[in-house]
């Protein structure tokens, strides 16, 4: 069982699929999962911690895996990319920034230089910083992004590859939680795909057991892009970013009322950071996308894997090849 494409040659892995580098819940354990099973896993490398990005690389073993940075953040941490460049990670994923003064250095430590983005002028400027790969994230994915859907961008940028920059592949991201998200992003123009929420409803991602059952009863009309659960965090996102979480009731209470939740600064801030960590889900948001409502169960991410892989290849048809 295979589906080649020109991402399971570049990176030597089995399926098309990617883990998406989720702060928090995208741990060491869960990458080599999803190595080991034969698609590419990803640390999340957050918002700057390297003692917690140390502990995930011992984590993985001696999995083949990347580790993602969320852009803006990693400028303000420069040396967290020196620190995971030094482990040889296959991959480097950046997102929500200029990925321009990172790339020669991502190369000349040998990794797969990976950018994400959110607009047609993102991936504009990820070719010519000589990105290997870019993946475009639709607006239904879970955590942050933008406006753009998956089913319009995807092709669109596809498009602008195939002319100026035909060597570069493509991931799509965004609402994929199965093999017919799979399938579907092959069929638009992506040589693979990178999944968020359906490997954060894993057993092995970081996530308390009650934000995962929130996810589970949930459906995608539960949804809500904000940045409540940012300001909540003590987060300063470029205003072009906001997050999409499950709906909760701390989330309605404050939507539209967010410069005053500003001013209440550090008391909501310890309130949030308390809820997250006793899974209070009244308060704490599940940061998941709208394909939450095609999630059911919590499964080992081998599992995921090798599903989502076999439902492709069976709508795709054999002999599959990109």
């Amino acid at each position: 069982m295979a589906i080649p494409t020109r991402l399971t040659q570049r990176l030597g892995i089995q399926h098309p699929i990617i883990s998406a580098p989720m702060a928090f819940a995208a741990g060491g354990k869960l990458a080599a999962a999803v190595s080991n099973a034969g698609g590419l896993g990803l640390i999340g490398g957050g918002y700057g911690d390297g003692d917690w990005i140390e502990a995930q690389f011992r984590a993985a073993g001696n999995a083949r895996i990347g580790c993602g940075f969320i852009t803006w953040s990693m400028a303000k941490h420069l040396h967290l990319l020196d620190q995971a460049l030094a482990h040889k990670p296959k991959s480097l994923f950046l997102s929500f920034g200029d990925p321009s003064p990172y790339i020669a250095k991502i190369k000349a430590a040998g990794a797969i230089a990976i950018q994400q983005v959110q607009t047609l002028r993102d991936a504009q400027i990820a070719i010519d910083a000589g990105c290997d790969i870019i993946v475009a994230q639709g607006a239904e994915a879970g955590g942050h992004g933008e406006k753009r859907a998956t089913m319009t961008l995807v092709p669109e940028v596809a498009d602008l590859i195939a002319v100026r920059s035909p060597q570069t592949l493509l991931c799509a991201a965004g609402g994929i939680a199965d093999g017919r998200g799979l399938a579907a992003a092959l069929m638009l123009g992506a040589d693979g795909a990178v999944v968020g929420s359906r490997f954060w409803a894993s057993s092995e991602a970081l996530v308390h057991p009650h934000l995962h059952q929130a996810a589970l009863v949930a459906s995608g009309d539960d949804t809500v892009r904000q940045s409540v659960t940012d300001i909540a965090r003590g987060y300063d996102w470029p205003e072009r970013y906001n997050i999409r979480v499950v709906r909760n009731v701390y989330v309605e209470r404050w939507l539209g009322r967010e410069a005053e939740m500003r001013a209440a600064g550090e008391a909501e801030r310890q309130s949030y950071g308390a809820a997250v960590a006793a899974g209070d889900t009244s308060i704490a948001a599940a940061i998941a996308g709208e394909v939450t409502g095609l999630i059911h169960t919590i499964e080992p991410a081998s599992v995921i894997v090798q599903r989502m892989a076999e439902e492709a290849e069976t709508l795709l048809g054999g002999g599959w090849r990109r």
